[in-house]
């Protein structure tokens, strides 16, 4: 059966370097908005701050029903028995990933272009990410922005979900949609929001009408 995103929201629980905004404080908001997949992205911890830190944020996604995503370390999913694992195309193969991680577990992979999407499929991944759409400022992706065209160009091609990423706001999500995603990541436009939970709440409900 083929995965589907709780909502078109794809939540990424990365603080932007918000001082006075922890990862757990910031997941808690996250779900208190209405995400249901949250992806803990939290690069500069060392492996056991990153590994304490996942299971504060799996209790609390747990108590929202939100399905938890990490970013990069397969062991930490693992570890936590965290939903799933978010790979990048320098990261640990897909292959491998699922054979730790098991046939049960989500697994996605970021792509940016038609070739990675298409392995992506072949090789058993159960969503992609692609981008970066717009280009972005908070990942160095070492790629340029792809945009619309392409994401049609990779809808056409296959048939797993797609979450866009990468310089995603509220005016252009819903374009984004359009043009083929099943869901969007908005990193800046929600971590910088003064009131974070509200303004995951107004999000969730423009990107839901544009679906009705």
């Amino acid at each position: 059966m083929m995965f589907t995103f709780p909502n078109p929201l794809y939540a990424i629980d990365d603080t932007l370097g918000r001082a006075e905004l922890s990862f757990l404080d910031l997941a808690e908001q996250l779900c208190a908005g209405g995400a249901r997949l949250i992806q803990l992205r939290a690069k500069d911890l060392s492996s056991r701050e990153l590994l304490t830190l996942a299971q504060q944020v799996q209790a609390v996604c747990r108590h929202h029903g939100c399905l938890l995503i990490i970013n990069d370390r397969v062991d930490i999913a693992l570890a936590v028995d965290a939903d799933g694992v978010h790979v990048g195309q320098e990261d640990l193969p897909l292959a491998a990933a699922r054979k730790v991680l098991g046939p049960h577990k989500i697994v996605g992979v970021s792509t940016h272009d038609p070739a990675q999407a298409q392995a992506a499929e072949r090789d058993g991944a159960d969503y992609i990410g692609f981008g970066p759409v717009f280009g972005t400022t908070t990942k160095a992706t070492g790629y340029s922005a792809r945009g619309l065209e392409q994401l049609r160009e990779i809808r056409s091609r296959v048939r797993l979900p797609i979450v866009a990423i990468g310089g995603i706001t509220t005016t252009r999500a819903p374009a984004t949609l359009g043009a083929g995603a099943n869901a969007v990541a908005m990193i800046s436009d929600l971590v910088l929001a003064s009131d974070v939970a509200k303004k995951v709440q107004e999000t969730l409900a423009m990107l839901q009408a544009r679906e009705t």
